[in-house]
């Protein structure tokens, strides 16, 4: 059984961590299996996300089951508020060293440097916010690629690239064929309308 964790907390980024969530939890119903997703934040009331989605957490941060994956969001709130925040950074990184698996979509890799995690390895992030992270120093930003592997640590770029995060997460844990399922069953096939050379 996986059982992915994911941190949410106020003003984070929407799909930052719906599309994963999406991902993880269509994987479990294609195994069949007991494997789970729950949302975690700092304390247990509604949070408030970056467009205005309000989502109630599964469970707080002094409370909830052993994870083997963590996925921590960007957004305004990783980037602002969490970043000076003891409690979820000190709770990153006391997590980070539990989980097989440490993620992050978008800014959550700022969220993720300062709660030590990324320190000292290659990372993905939005890319209006690759300057800001590599200058805030110990770390490598990798600007051309949708997801970084370093290690255990997976980080993608921003929003969408969350999703192929995901996917590529769930092939390396349970199988490339498996992940294709899940990409097959969720019909992701990108094919972004308005590309430059596509005729009006």
């Amino acid at each position: 059984m996986t059982t992915y964790g994911l941190l949410v907390f106020e003003d984070a980024e929407e799909l930052d961590f719906v599309g994963p969530w999406e991902v993880f939890t269509a994987s479990a119903m294609v195994r069949g299996l007991d494997d789970k997703a729950v949302l975690i934040a700092e304390e247990s009331g509604p949070v408030r996300c970056n467009k205005g989605m309000r989502v109630l957490p599964d469970c707080v941060l002094d409370d909830h089951p052993k994870l083997d994956v963590l996925l921590v969001p960007g957004g305004r709130g990783a980037r602002e508020a969490q970043v000076d925040n003891p409690a979820v950074t000190g709770w990153i990184a006391k997590v980070a060293e539990q989980v097989d698996w440490v993620t992050s979509v978008c800014t959550g890799a700022v969220l993720l440097h300062a709660a030590g995690p990324a320190k000292g390895r290659r990372v993905a992030t939005h890319w209006s916010w690759e300057d800001a992270l590599e200058a805030r120093g110990d770390v490598t930003v990798v600007r051309d690629a949708r997801y970084v592997v370093d290690g255990n640590l997976v980080t993608s770029q921003g929003v969408s690239a969350g999703i192929d995060m995901a996917l590529w997460l769930i092939g390396r844990i349970h199988g490339r064929e498996h992940a294709r399922t899940v990409r097959r069953y969720i019909q992701y096939e990108p094919a972004p309308p308005y590309l430059a050379d596509e005729p009006l």
